[in-house]
């Protein structure tokens, strides 16, 4: 499937039990709401393919793997019903993830900040490069990664994630990221990393699919309350970003 439109492109590739879903977008591979729902149902169509074992989620192009949501679409918010649907878009592709039945391998060769660190967060195995760092730098704008936090906080803990929401307006690069337990492994190129996933994704087709299957259940047990879980989250963060606050500090980055 190769879908590209002026607000992002998807396509997926599906090969020997394999499947590669790319997202992409000019503005660092950020995500307007269209885009992330496409993901999220590409996801669960590509979970049903009984010919598909393991899939890989990556992005296009060298350098950021994801800017988070689109901003654009953020300022243009004016009440709590977009503020909760444009929040759910990252509710639902994490949602998707949890429960589409294969092993999702993350690729990020570069930066991730905000949503970004919710979609590494979601994946269940993640390689990077040394140039991936990460930043949450919600709470500078008056909201917080609440959709995203039970994501973050499964992979890293709750100090992880306090350290890296508190200390908002910093990067934290990949050696700390992988030291949290966001990153498995990080490599000092693309092109070590790309023969990595290779070599995994194949090991992984290869093995008993009943056996992988029953993994990726092991992996979320506990997470069962996640669809009202992280609706609550979209709620919480629709009303935020209607705040006086928020406003005013979204003007500023307009500027």
């Amino acid at each position: 499937m190769n879908a590209t439109r002026s607000n992002g492109s998807l396509y997926t590739k599906i090969q020997n039990n394999i499947a590669t879903i790319e997202f992409g977008h000019p503005a660092s591979n950020s995500f307007p709401s269209e885009l992330l729902d496409r993901l999220t149902k590409e996801i669960i169509s590509v979970g049903k393919n009984t010919e598909v074992f393991v899939i890989i989620l990556k992005s296009e192009g060298e350098k950021a793997f994801c800017a988070g949501a689109s901003f654009d679409e953020l300022v243009a918010i004016s009440n709590l019903e977009q503020g909760k649907q444009f929040f759910s878009g990252f509710a639902n592709v994490i949602n998707a993830v949890r429960t589409c039945g294969k092993l999702v391998i993350g690729r990020v060769q570069g930066k991730a900040v905000g949503g970004g660190v919710g979609l590494a967060a979601a994946c269940d195995y993640v390689l990077a490069t040394e140039n991936a760092a990460i930043k949450l730098s919600e709470l500078t704008i008056g909201i917080g990664p609440f959709v995203i936090e039970p994501a973050v906080t499964r992979k890293i803990g709750v100090s992880g994630t306090a350290e890296l929401t508190i200390d908002a307006t910093n990067w934290k690069n990949a050696y700390w990221a992988k030291e949290k337990g966001l990153y498995a492994r990080v490599f000092e190129t693309a092109k070590e990393l790309d023969t990595a996933i290779e070599l995994l994704s194949e090991k992984l087709a290869s093995y008993n699919i009943a056996a992988l299957t029953e993994m990726k259940k092991v992996l979320w047990k506990g997470t069962e309350n996640w669809t009202d879980l992280l609706e609550e989250r979209a709620a919480v963060s629709g009303e935020l970003v209607l705040s006086e606050f928020t406003k005013k500090a979204l003007e500023k980055f307009k500027k």
